[in-house]
């Protein structure tokens, strides 16, 4: 079938299309309806099934692939790899369910998880969804005001955490973190469960702080049976990040959620039972919970959870990963790559890396130069995907699995199958031609995986998402987008990073694009700042690949004429940037994505916000100092 026909079947026919699909996971009780979207824009999958997500990425592989690796843990901070095959993962998960029974957690109860990226994340993840608890992980590390904010709206009768993580050789302690946060908070846990590593000391708070290792001795032969659910039921609640105020939890279901993600292995990631995925990314976010826990595991993969950098001990690391675990398909985000691209290529051309059939990417653009690079590089298909927390799996990427479709530089690929994309004018609310800029939107009834409604609030759900466009329901996924004659889209920023400079809209991503085509310019971030004439300017900060050719403030001038020239070619003068600053180091989060926010906040005076997840703090007083040039 061409990939055409396929997608037409799941936009006329999503009943016969997604009952086909749901054969790709185990059922304990065969659904009555394939989806209810009576009270739109809420959509039902799956009504009256009952299935397990833990089941059906570990139990049902025990009969044919038992002792075949499952879960691979490495850390190269702690130096430490272990590998738990299905029948140990499965050992592991019931005394992890046993321990949480035991403090009295209950089907629907919440748990936090706030934990590094060490096995017992994903023990912890999984043994919730065995006895039907839902889980809220928050990603390691968050300030405790922001950790706070999730225990009060979650409510968790348990939070399960650790001592401290590890990053470029440092700990990050999490307890202090952890004790603050429940101070703050209105709401409080009755336990916490404490994974201790030996990384730094923990102050226990006696009746309410449980020890995971003395606990998992006395659970050690526990046998926890499957609670089955039905398919609408709670998975989890994963709060997007870059929240203010009142968070915004993305509740999930069970059975659509599972079926969502068998079938994107199948047709988009082309995974296949006993080989090995490898996805850089971390539980705290919503990659981690799709294609590190959930997916490669139900799709009867082996799933690597990496704690560590992709340059410690050196840029060759995840390469001796690939080549030592025959890893077949990664994920990772295109930061990673401009990062590996800074350090010799020999690091990464002397591992076997035969194994590997695609690198995916996501998470932020992939720019042109990236992804030759990398292509060049590895020699594989390098594929970019665009979705969001929201939808919990792809919304643009191609498949593979179901046709060799061309991919096309820039663009993260076509509609996937389920998702009715459009591409609107915000102001008329008419769908745009070919190569109109628009709103990236999606006609209802989202496909299942998707978020069901924003945890404990459907009218914010209702308000946030579906009430953006005057003459039609549709889901707005909040960024800029166009669609050229072939289907493929190209993303061009958050609609609300869109810089208004004298009644024009400019996206940020034209803009970045625009400047990183100079030939010195490594990298780059363009913001909106405040100004009183025009409402906005861009302000642009670049990474020079050769610092030395802006060392006097001669030729800083010079390389920002130079800059501003390029946009003025190829954007128009109304899209150049006020003003080109030249920094050795970008804001950015953990897990790399660039912080605009922040920067944006320190031009125009303003806190530059919670900034916990940020990897180098002195990226800002390069930003601080760049302005007073």
């Amino acid at each position: 079938m061409t990939y055409a026909a396929f997608y037409q079947e799941s936009i006329q026919d999503p009943q016969g299309f997604w009952a086909k699909e749901a054969q790709l996971i185990d059922w304990h009780k065969p659904y009555d309806q394939v989806l209810d979207h009576s009270k739109p824009p809420f959509a039902k999958w799956y009504v009256g099934g009952e299935t397990n997500l833990c089941y059906n990425a570990v139990d049902r592989w025990l009969a044919s692939q038992a002792d075949q690796p499952a879960l691979i843990a490495i850390s190269t901070e702690t130096n430490t790899e272990k590998t738990y095959s299905f029948a140990e993962l499965h050992a592991e998960v019931q005394r992890m369910a046993a321990i949480m029974l035991g403090l009295g957690v209950k089907q629907g109860d919440r748990v936090l998880i706030y934990m590094p990226m060490i096995a017992e994340a994903a023990f912890a993840m999984l043994a919730c969804a065995r006895i039907g608890a839902v889980h809220s992980v928050v990603f390691g590390g968050f300030a405790s005001k922001s950790l706070a904010t999730r225990i009060d709206d979650a409510k968790p009768v348990l939070v399960i955490s650790a001592d401290a993580g590890m990053r470029g050789g440092k700990a990050v302690p999490y307890k202090p973190l952890l004790d603050e946060a429940i101070t703050l908070a209105e709401y409080k846990p009755a336990h916490v469960l404490l994974v201790d590593r030996g990384l730094d000391t923990m102050q226990i708070e006696a009746g309410r702080d449980v020890d995971y290792a003395a606990a998992r001795a006395q659970h050690m032969y526990a046998q926890v049976p499957v609670t089955w659910l039905e398919s609408n039921a709670m998975s989890y609640v994963l709060y997007t990040s870059g929240t203010t105020g009142k968070p915004k939890g993305v509740q999930r279901d069970v059975g659509g959620y599972a079926v969502a993600l068998a079938s994107s292995m199948k047709h988009i990631f082309c995974g296949k039972p006993g080989e090995t995925y490898f996805a850089t990314s971390d539980i705290g976010w919503v990659v981690g919970h799709s294609y590190i826990v959930y997916g490669p595991l139900i799709a009867g993969m082996a799933t690597i959870m990496y704690e560590g950098t992709p340059i410690r001990p050196d840029a060759g690391i995840w390469w001796s990963i690939v080549e030592k675990y025959k890893v077949t398909r990664m994920f990772s985000a295109p930061t990673a790559v401009r990062v590996l691209k800074k350090h010799p290529s020999e690091l990464m051309r002397k591992y076997d890396l035969s194994s590997l059939k695609a690198l995916y990417l996501a998470g932020e653009p992939l720019d042109e130069t990236t992804s030759s690079w990398i292509a060049n590089e590895l020699g594989v298909s390098i594929i970019d995907n665009y979705w969001q927390t929201e939808t919990g799996w792809p919304i643009l990427t191609v498949a593979h699995g179901v046709e060799q479709t061309s991919t096309r530089l820039g663009s993260p690929g076509i509609a996937m199958y389920g998702y009715d994309v459009r591409i609107i004018d915000e102001n008329t609310g008419a769908e745009c031609a070919a190569n109109e800029k628009g709103v990236v939107a999606i006609k209802g009834p989202l496909p299942p995986g998707c978020m069901q409604t924003v945890y404990g609030d459907d009218q914010r759900f209702v308000n946030t998402y579906w009430s953006n466009f005057s003459h039609e329901q549709l889901y707005s996924t909040f960024d800029w987008g166009i669609r050229d004659a072939d289907g493929y889209y190209f993303i061009l920023g958050r609609t609300d990073d869109v810089i208004n400079v004298a009644g024009h809209r400019l996206g940020t991503r034209e803009i970045e694009e625009s400047i990183s085509s100079h030939p010195q310019i490594s990298e780059v971030a363009v913001v909106g700042v405040e100004d009183k004439l025009k409402g906005q300017v861009a302000v642009a900060f670049a990474i020079l690949k050769k610092p030395e050719l802006a060392e006097t403030p001669e030729q800083k001038r010079a390389l920002e004429a130079e800059v501003m020239s390029v946009v003025d070619k190829q954007l128009g003068a109304v899209a150049r940037p006020s003003r080109v600053h030249f920094v050795s180091i970008l804001p950015k989060t953990r897990s790399g994505k660039l912080l605009r926010r922040s920067i944006q906040a320190i031009c125009e005076g303003r806190e530059a916000g919670d900034l916990t997840t940020i990897e180098d703090p002195s990226s800002l007083q390069q930003i601080q100092a760049a302005l007073k040039v």
